[in-house]
């Protein structure tokens, strides 16, 4: 369904199109608000907040951005106002929650499946551990794939913070591998 299509049926009172909105953007909204929130409770109010903003909002969405851009940004307003609100600390706390990302069926072999998954939650450990505005622009950009002027429009930051945060992510990230990797090979 097209963009302009679905909006004009959920427009119109469709609930089966805004359930398929939700589906195809769920992961989207949970990927930005987790990078920001602290607990998993904190996170399951934040997307069905973000959710019920969109479709309020929704009949005034004029297309000026992708409706991805639209709802991210959404997401990150309303998940920033609810660490205002609680007045806590960003860092996410892992004992806290645990989040299961469903992985794309695949013919793999078992060991490969295995291994991805370690990989996997091995950087989300890694990007976790980086103060929360380059863990999301870091997100945005690479787990979300989203260009430079999406993720100012997102966040509302100027185009050369969010590259500048990308690069310092990166350059913390690359030096979080390798105090890791120092520390496994010290151990054996």
């Amino acid at each position: 369904m097209k963009e302009k299509e679905l909006i004009h049926q959920i427009c119109n009172g469709n609930p089966q199109a805004f359930r398929f909105l939700v589906k195809q953007y769920e992961r989207l909204v949970f990927h930005v608000a987790a990078r920001l929130l602290n607990r998993q409770e904190d996170l399951e109010d934040v997307c069905q907040e973000v959710f019920i903003k969109v479709h309020q909002k929704l009949p005034k969405f004029r297309g000026e951005s992708k409706l991805s851009t639209w709802i991210a940004t959404i997401a990150y307003r309303v998940a920033v106002n609810h660490i205002k609100k609680k007045k806590t600390g960003t860092d996410i706390d892992e004992s806290e929650r645990e989040f299961i990302h469903p992985d794309m069926i695949t013919n793999d072999h078992p060991q490969n499946i295995v291994e991805k998954k370690e990989l996997k939650t091995y950087v989300r450990k890694m990007v976790d551990q980086l103060p929360t505005q380059y863990k999301t622009v870091l997100s945005l950009y690479h787990l979300e794939e989203m260009g430079y002027k999406e993720i100012v429009e997102i966040t509302g930051l100027p185009e050369g913070t969010v590259k500048n945060y990308i690069f310092r992510a990166r350059k913390l990230l690359k030096e979080l591998v390798e105090k890791s990797e120092l520390v496994k090979y010290k151990l054996n």
